[in-house]
């Protein structure tokens, strides 16, 4: 008997949960890695695929340095999804702390319950251990992979860890090296299945090599114009194939050009999608300076590109 629309859909969703809750194989070659990218709409070049492949097998992280719009945090998105596993994300800036990244203690059920054991006569078995109870703990990101009850370890995305400062980085050494977190007040937690950790830079400053030590590392360079291409295949089916071709050389020009921001593989999708939104037939300089926008992000770009705008379009795409 079939089932109800919304049966169905209760059903899809508790078996995703599921999934997230055991989590699927890990991949077992790295063809058998490409794939698996690819049925999730990542299309990744081999070298990229060797390198999750290998800190998949060897329970490494693995450090993603590139420009920014290469598609890095979309990796880790995907790779979550691939393997049926939940992702925890932090998201690095300047000035974040371990009470945002790590812990921190409740100190108002701290002191509720210092006031609790005070109103029943109990305060003098109270005693300082009592307050410092994982109970009393709350979980940050860097925390929650390490401790998160699931039955498969989460993918645990470090992103953009260059906007911190090497304080930072030299917290995340241990997490990185034995995969726990030392709490002064309680020990250390160590995780009983190691998360797999991603960390991205965009590279605005050097990374200390000791995080890089306990890294694998990946470059994750801009898309060749057959790649992009196929990517916009699989994002944006409804674009006819010379239409991609010509997004795709316009874009390819952009990045050849000093800018001080590229536009990144997004902003690509962006561009076609707004190209179907507007049913344009074709790019001309008439068409594409009202969508400077949807590629370039800072005015002094818009301007240089607008200079440049003729010869890009003048050159056809093959």
């Amino acid at each position: 008997m079939p089932m109800e629309p919304e049966q169905d859909s209760k059903v899809s969703e508790a078996g995703e949960a599921t999934n997230r809750e055991i989590g699927v194989a890990l991949p077992s070659s790295i063809d058998a890695t490409v794939e698996g990218l690819a049925q999730h709409l990542y299309l990744a070049d081999r070298s990229l695929a060797t390198a999750l492949f290998l800190a998949l097998r060897l329970g490494r992280p693995l450090l993603l340095e590139g420009e920014p719009g290469t598609g890095k945090t979309e990796i880790a998105k995907v790779l979550a999804g691939m393997l049926g596993r939940r992702l925890i994300r932090l998201q690095c800036y300047d000035g974040m702390d371990l009470n945002q990244a790590a812990y921190e203690w409740d100190h108002a059920r701290q002191l509720l319950e210092i006031r609790m054991a005070e109103s029943s006569g109990r305060q003098e078995h109270l005693h300082l251990n009592d307050l410092y109870d994982r109970r009393f703990l709350l979980r940050r990101p860097l925390l929650e992979a390490l401790d998160s009850g699931l039955a498969a370890a989460p993918v645990l995305l470090i992103d953009e860890l260059d906007r911190t400062d090497e304080a930072f980085e030299a917290y995340l050494l241990e997490l990185l090296s034995d995969f726990q977190i030392s709490i002064p007040e309680l020990g250390s937690i160590r995780a009983p299945q190691p998360p797999i950790v991603l960390l991205t830079s965009n590279r605005t400053r050097e990374l200390h090599d000791a995080v890089k030590r306990r890294c694998l590392y990946h470059w994750v360079d801009f898309p060749s114009p057959e790649r992009e291409e196929a990517i916009l295949a699989r994002k944006v089916p409804a674009l006819s194939p010379p239409m991609r071709r010509r997004i795709v050389h316009l874009v390819q020009g952009l990045r050849r050009l000093e800018l001080f921001k590229r536009p990144g593989v997004a902003e690509t999708i962006d561009m076609a999608q707004a190209v179907l939104v507007l049913g344009l037939e074709d790019l001309s300089a008439d068409t594409v300076n009202p969508l400077a926008g949807v590629l370039l992000k800072v005015q002094d770009d818009i301007e240089q590109a607008r200079e440049a705008l003729g010869s890009l379009l003048a050159s056809k795409a093959v």
